[in-house]
Formats: structure tokens, C-alpha cells, sequence
């Protein structure tokens, strides 16, 4: 029997990195499914992928932590063998006019969002470069990294720079046939869009010229494809996933 990919999705305990955990899963890849404190959803992300025949196990580490970020992927390299794909989906987002945004909030934000998508691509290059059979890495940036949005100053600059850092990674490993790209999502139905208020969300929706907010399967989708030989020529792209927003 074939050996399993493996691939690695960060913040995979609900929304959209527990709908790409699935999709990977079910697209043949062995999947590490990334958290920090959500014990009892990641729990039920891994019961869902096993119960349809999909194989996945649990990486419970701060991305923002590089001591941890180094520990957990050389205890999955041993155990389950070299990386092949990585999602950095992982992200927090304190909405606030800057002016207001105190330093903890900041520095959270550039911690987990930008330094847990590097740190956690350091280890996963280095493990594909090791095993010399290509790889794959998608940043989930946003649709706000590409066009700003007022009282999302730090989440926006953090989104942006994950496309700088996709398009520079993907001039320094093509070579090693090692292909990094990011995904735009506007926006998707998750816990965030749930608590927003209706008049907001009628706001949203005139933005959108599809006319409906996205689902994270399309997200997943599309990180499927960026994981697949169908995009085998693909490297260093953004691609949006936003119902026709900004166009």
C-alpha cells in the first residue's frame, strides 16, 4: 500500500482550516491538524475525516512559539515521514482603529498571522528540501491584505505581507521543485461572519458582486488545487477566492 503524504494545516480546529483539513484528507494526504487550545474541536475535525475513511492526527502547538513550531514538526517528520504540503491558515484578528490598538494586541497579531506562517514554513522547507520530492506551500491570506479596510490596520499589513512572503519563498525553492502560493479569501461564512449584525452583514453583501458570502469549502478548494499536480506549474500566485470583490 502507498505511504500517505503528509500535510500540515495550521488553525485546523474549525472554519476554514478545518474545511481544508478535510478536503486534503479526503484528496489522499495524511493530515496534521494544527491548534493551540481547541482541544474538543480539533477532536471532532479528526473523528469526521477518520469516520469517512480519511487518515489525520492531532499537532497541538502555539505557531507563534518557534521552540514549539520546531518540536512538533520533527515529532511528525519521525512518526509519519517528510512533509509534503503545509497551510498556513492559522490567524487572529483584533478589529480596532489603530490609535486604540494596544501593543498586545499588535504583537499577537504579528506573531501568529506573519512569524507562525515563517516559522512554520522554515521547518516544512526544510523537510521537503531533505526528502528531495518537491512540496507545496498556500498562504491564507484576505481580501483586506490586498485592499486595506479601516480598524483592520495590523491584520491587514499581516495578510499583506503573507503574499511578499509567498512570492520571495517561491524564487528561493523553485529550484527544489517546492511551490508556494496564496489564497485571498473575501468573505466566508465562519464564526466571525456569525456574529456580525444585519445591517452589517447587507453592507458586505453590496460589496460582493456574486452576491453571497463564501463558503469555506470554496477556500479548501482551491487550496486543493494549489496541492495537486493540476497546478504543478503554479508558483508564487495569489489567487481570490471573493465572490468578484475589488475587480
Amino acid at each position: 500500500m502507498d505511504v500517505k503524504k503528509i500535510a500540515v494545516v495550521t488553525g485546523a480546529s474549525r472554519g476554514i482550516g478545518a474545511a481544508i483539513a478535510e478536503q486534503l484528507a479526503q484528496d489522499g494526504f495524511n493530515v496534521g491538524i494544527n491548534f493551540k487550545a481547541s482541544t474538543l474541536l480539533a477532536e471532532r475535525v479528526l473523528t469526521k475525516i477518520t469516520s469517512q475513511g480519511g487518515s489525520a492526527f492531532l499537532m497541538p502547538f502555539d505557531i507563534a512559539d518557534p521552540a514549539q513550531v520546531e518540536k512538533a514538526f520533527e515529532a511528525v517528520i519521525k512518526e509519519h515521514g517528510p512533509i509534503f504540503a503545509l497551510v498556513n491558515n492559522a490567524g487572529v484578528n483584533r478589529d480596532q482603529l489603530i490609535l486604540r490598538q494596544s501593543n498586545e494586541s499588535i504583537d499577537e497579531m504579528i506573531n501568529t498571522n506573519l512569524k507562525g506562517a515563517i516559522y512554520c514554513s522554515r521547518e516544512a522547507i526544510k523537510s521537503m528540501m531533505r526528502a528531495k520530492q518537491g512540496g507545496s506551500v498556500v498562504m491564507i491570506s484576505s481580501v483586506v491584505g490586498e485592499s486595506g479596510n479601516a480598524g483592520q490596520s495590523i491584520y491587514s499589513a499581516t495578510k499583506a505581507a503573507l503574499l511578499g512572503l509567498a512570492k520571495s519563498l517561491a524564487r528561493e525553492v523553485a529550484s527544489r521543485q517546492i511551490r508556494v502560493n496564496a489564497v485571498t479569501p473575501g468573505f466566508i461564512h465562519t464564526d466571525m461572519t456569525e456574529n456580525l449584525t444585519e445591517p452589517q452583514k447587507e453592507a458586505i453583501l453590496r460589496s460582493i458582486p456574486l452576491g453571497t458570502l463564501g463558503e469555506p469549502k470554496d477556500v479548501a478548494q482551491t487550496v486543493s488545487f494549489l496541492t495537486s499536480p493540476a497546478s504543478q506549474y503554479m508558483t508564487g500566485q495569489v489567487l481570490g477566492v471573493n465572490g468578484g470583490m475589488y475587480l
